[in-house]
C-alpha cells in the first residue's frame, strides 16, 4: 500500500510512504533537510506501524507544534484509524 501525505507546518511539503500490513517499509519526503529526511526514513524502514507512531508522534520543531517526524506518525496514524 503506498500513502502520499500533504504535510503542514514543515519545510517537506509531501511523504511518501510505503506499508506491507503492519510493517513501514520505505518513506521518502519531498522537501525539507534531506539529511533528517534520509536518517528518519532508514531508521523507520522495516518497523511496525504502531512503533514508528509511539517514536514520533509529538516531536516538535522550533516551536511549530509539529514536525517531519510528527508528520510521519500523523499519516501513519491516519492509515490505522
Amino acid at each position: 500500500m503506498n500513502i502520499q501525505y500533504q504535510t503542514k507546518n514543515t519545510c517537506a511539503r509531501l511523504i511518501d510512504i510505503n506499508i506491507e500490513g503492519d510493517i513501514v517499509t520505505r518513506v521518502y519526503f519531498s522537501g525539507g533537510c534531506s539529511g533528517n529526511a534520509q536518517g528518519v526514513s532508514a531508521l523507520v524502514k522495516n518497523r511496525p506501524i504502531a512503533e514508528v507512531i509511539e517514536l514520533l508522534g509529538g516531536i516538535d520543531c522550533g516551536g511549530k507544534g509539529t514536525s517531519c517526524p510528527d508528520q510521519l506518525a500523523q499519516a501513519l496514524q491516519q492509515k490505522v484509524a
